[in-house]
């Protein structure tokens, strides 16, 4: 539902507190009035002061002015003092996050919340690009999101700007790609960013996508939960993994022409659960998923999303998922799962776990975002059930220790990146039948280790030799983890989860 039609529903049935989380207050403020069915409109900012709108008449009842209303506290006190000032009433309150400090502003509140809840016909609106709720008014507030602008109506501001600047029409495919750059910012960004290309070209071209991608860039920057990885790794680095390579290669295909897949009926792609052994590959292959997509990838840091006030964790969540469809199409990488939910189900602590990890599977079973998930497991026996149902990934792929070929493949690759002129001196067949047991992780190091080796012996090459003695020098992940590997294979297949190697 939108943000509109929430706030009727809301309205209608006597909620006492609305919270809208957003940054464009004059918007929202604006579709309060369009839902107020004939109610008084009052509201107050620190910037503006106080007035009344009557949606009755149209008109200001009391102009915003300052002159005696500087004090959110004098604007409560007089309203909870003539009680009948509040009926048929919306009560808007701006810059919310700070107000909320006040303990008598919270008293306030708290007692018009619980006249409402008696029956009194009024609603608070609390407006903020923050989410601060104080313990006190937790059981009266609702939260609700700000819509995101349509396709449709991103083409419209931007047809609208051309128009009003005197400006070359955009071709139809050129107006599309803006415009799908474009989703997630708000109208304000969307003209500000519209005015800064035309400042630089003096005209809207294909070059002035760069400039849509570094505003999202500065979001999540600014957001300081989300990380923005580089591009560097390609679907090519990878050795083996040929069916999730495959799979992967087919939802490319969609996310690269989202307009014609949709029309086509194809849904949107939701992610896949990358789960196995550890060194074998699953985030090399989340880092590759952005090249192959050529989108951003971001990565989700569970751990920066706790908060120590009531409510501001699964704010957080909810503003990294609403960052991550801003910044959409996009790749939302979470790293070790299953510990970004451990203690799912217990006490104290847990609680706050269990409500992120429902906010999480709410919005993976909803989103029809662009924004494709990429999440890595080592132990999926550690998730909750719930999480590996349909519906919420579109496949989960299980990743074991590299077969003969497949580690044939990672020498290559490995060799190749750093020393490709000595590929022809290096026999791959005897290093393959040499790691038995090995992951992609250790077959790396030890060719970096023989690199190393032959570079402090003043060799302008290196041999295989070079790599055979880092072998006898390592001991593999197999050997290692010996115990604890046998059992998740086992578990893995218990479950017939697909192999990512053929």
């Amino acid at each position: 539902m939108t943000l509109k039609q929430n706030l009727s529903r809301y309205l209608d049935a006597g909620f006492p507190i609305l919270y809208i989380n957003t940054f464009e207050e004059a918007k929202a403020e604006e579709t309060i009035r369009e839902i107020a069915d004939r109610r008084t409109v009052a509201t107050w900012s620190m910037a503006r002061g106080y007035g009344e709108y009557s949606t009755k008449s149209n008109e200001w009842l009391i102009p915003l002015t300052k002159d005696g209303f500087t004090d959110i506290n004098d604007v409560l006190s007089k309203k909870l003092a003539f009680e009948n000032e509040l009926h048929r009433a919306i009560l808007v309150i701006k810059d919310a996050h700070t107000v909320l400090e006040n303990e008598q502003v919270v008293a306030s509140l708290k007692e018009i919340a619980m006249k409402i809840s008696g029956g009194l016909d009024c609603c608070i609106v609390l407006l903020s690009p923050v989410v601060k709720i104080p313990v006190e008014l937790e059981k009266y507030i609702t939260i609700l999101e700000s819509d995101y602008q349509s396709f449709e109506n991103i083409c419209a501001i931007i047809n609208g700007f051309v128009a009003t600047n005197e400006l070359t029409p955009l071709n139809a495919k050129l107006l599309e790609d803006m415009a799908m750059a474009f989703k997630g910012l708000s109208e304000f960004e969307i003209n500000n960013l519209l005015a800064l290309a035309v400042a630089d070209d003096g005209e809207l071209s294909r070059r002035n996508l760069s400039l849509i991608f570094e505003q999202k860039k500065q979001m999540i920057l600014k957001s300081g939960i989300l990380e923005m990885i580089p591009l560097k790794e390609k679907i090519e680095d990878i050795g083996g993994l040929e069916n999730l390579k495959e799979w992967l290669r087919r939802k490319a295909k969609i996310v690269k022409n989202i307009k014609n897949a949709e029309k086509f009926g194809v849904d949107m792609p939701k992610g896949v659960l990358i789960a196995g052994i550890p060194g074998c590959g699953k985030s090399l292959c989340a880092k590759a998923v952005a090249s192959l997509f050529e989108v951003p990838i971001l990565r989700l840091d569970v751990g920066k999303l706790m908060g120590k006030y009531l409510g501001e964790s699964e704010a957080n969540l909810r503003k990294a998922i609403h960052l991550a469809e801003a910044i959409s199409p996009c790749v939302l990488w979470v790293d070790e799962l299953e510990k970004a939910f451990a203690g799912m189900g217990g006490d104290g602590g847990h609680e706050v776990t269990t409500r992120l990890f429902g906010t999480f599977l709410t919005w993976m079973q909803e989103k029809t975002s662009a924004a494709f998930v990429v999440a890595t497991a080592n132990d999926i026996t550690k998730l909750p059930p719930e999480l590996l149902r349909k519906g919420r990934f579109d496949e989960i792929f299980f990743v074991c220790l590299p077969k003969s070929e497949e580690r044939s493949k990672i020498f290559e690759i490995h060799i190749s990146k750093r020393r490709k002129q000595d590929m022809a001196k290096i026999n791959i067949s005897e290093l393959v039948s040499e790691t038995n047991g090995y992951s992609g992780a250790d077959i790396e190091g030890v060719v970096r280790e023989g690199i190393e080796y032959a570079f402090a012996n003043d060799r302008d090459c290196i041999t295989t030799q070079d790599i055979l003695t880092a072998i006898q020098n390592t001991n593999s992940l197999s050997v290692i983890m010996k115990e604890p590997l046998e059992k998740m294979t086992k578990e893995y297949e218990r479950r017939k989860l697909k192999n990512a190697s053929r």
